[in-house]
């Protein structure tokens, strides 16, 4: 048997990598995707193999990711509850798609993952890999009742290690547990499952790795440029980039003025509320800029059908389902909404605000002779045609209060109707 294991190098799937080859007595294939992660990957492979995988996959798929998964979202205007930029939703069907390419390859029969038995994470890579791979069986070890009998905890996985001579870092408490990829942050567990935990309080500062406390911030604002065509940034300050360059660069912009902090409690899909922390540096500017240059080039009606869908599509990418036909059928109403959305937006980076400061564009449905106070030079627009425009909406309003006003003779209706 041969299983392609979702494979970071941490605590918990160097123990798998063992577990697994014994409990299957299968040949483990360990997969890690540098998604931005940049978490060092230098002598992976070889302690893989040291662990007991037979077979090591590093794939860098970070311009895919970029591409194909970050900026259709963000032409969608994507965000959950409000908040959340989405940035390990967004991660896990990409990861799950190039596993269930190498289980493919490698004639795999199965997919395993250290995600817990409690989160989103389990649904999102199981969904992608149902959509993508049906036929390939998925091996989910913390819903394994032996497995979490065995390893309760981090120590008696610490003390597993030591004896199977598998070379792991770990202590045997975190304060909190880390997810990083080229969209964000995200910190959750430990000390944070406290929501009243202020976890923006100096105490907390070094947590933090993509941005600097707004507090702590420059003095002075810094503005950039971002160039839009068909709702993707192709550009920042005049200079043309790639999707990947894109978001590197604004993480960069974004993490020096202490720019993407979100602290929330959300609701995961398998029911629980949880609290997380995130930074999105970079997105936080894309998503802002983006609806920008929205407001000066999409049509109303189109927007507004657009933005009626975004807790749906957002909900779409949460859950996992990026692969399911009704996310794909939003995504060409998303992509056809997008057609004129191109030109320039220029924001304003100050201690964690991101503030329009200019928006222009060749396709731009603005037009200050028809908006106007002054007198409108192009006659588009009659204020007299105002009149009958409101009396018309104004109709049933007046209907329904002479009909529910007190006295308004409800009762008469009503016996009128018993006859």
């Amino acid at each position: 048997m041969k299983i392609v294991l979702a494979y970071s190098g941490g605590l918990d799937t160097s123990v798998l990598v063992s577990w697994l080859k014994e409990q299957y007595q299968a040949e483990i294939i360990a997969f890690c995707a540098n998604i931005g992660q940049e978490e060092e990957l230098k002598g992976l492979d070889k302690k893989a193999k040291a662990t007991g995988a037979k077979k090591v996959y590093i794939d860098d798929l970070q311009e895919e990711f970029a591409r194909d998964f970050i900026y259709p979202m963000m032409q969608a205007g994507a965000i959950y509850e409000g908040q959340y930029f989405l940035g390990t939703s967004i991660a896990r069907p990409l990861i799950a798609k190039r596993m269930v390419e190498v289980a493919k390859k490698e004639r795999a029969q199965a997919l395993a993952h250290g995600a817990t038995g409690k989160g989103n994470d389990q649904v999102r890579f199981e969904l992608a890999a149902a959509a993508l791979g049906p036929d390939i069986e998925i091996i989910a070890p913390w819903r394994d009742e032996a497995f979490r009998h065995q390893f309760p905890g981090r120590a008696e996985m610490i003390r597993y290690c030591r004896e199977k001579k598998i070379p792991v870092e770990a202590s045997a408490k975190k304060p909190y547990s880390m997810d990083r990829n080229l969209l964000h942050i995200s910190f959750e567990a430990g000390i944070l499952e406290d929501p009243w935990l202020d976890a923006s309080a100096p105490a907390h500062r070094a947590m933090y790795k993509l941005s600097v406390s707004p507090e702590d911030a420059p003095d002075r604002p810094q503005y950039v440029t971002l160039d839009f065509e068909q709702g993707n940034c192709v550009a920042i300050n005049g200079k043309a980039m790639s999707p990947l360059a894109v978001m590197k660069r604004l993480n960069q912009l974004g993490g020096k003025h202490g720019i993407g902090r979100v602290d929330m409690v959300e609701n995961r899909f398998v029911g629980m509320k949880s609290r997380g922390v995130y930074e999105t540096p970079g997105g936080a500017i894309l998503h802002f800029a983006h609806r920008q240059i929205e407001s000066l080039t999409m049509d109303r009606e189109v927007m507004h059908l657009r933005d009626s869908l975004i807790p749906k599509y957002a909900e779409l990418v949460y859950y996992g389902f990026w692969f399911a036909p009704e996310r794909l059928a939003l995504q060409a109403l998303v992509e056809e909404s997008q057609k004129n959305v191109s030109g320039s937006v220029r924001v304003k980076l100050y201690k964690g605000n991101i503030i329009a400061a200019g928006r222009k564009s060749m396709l731009s449905l603005y037009h200050p002779e028809i908006a106007t106070m002054e007198a409108d030079p192009t006659d588009a627009y009659n204020q007299d045609d105002a009149t009958g425009f409101i009396r018309l909406n104004a109709l049933r309003l007046k209907v329904a209060a002479k009909v529910h006003a007190p006295g308004a003779g409800v009762g008469k209706n009503k016996k009128r109707g018993r006859r």
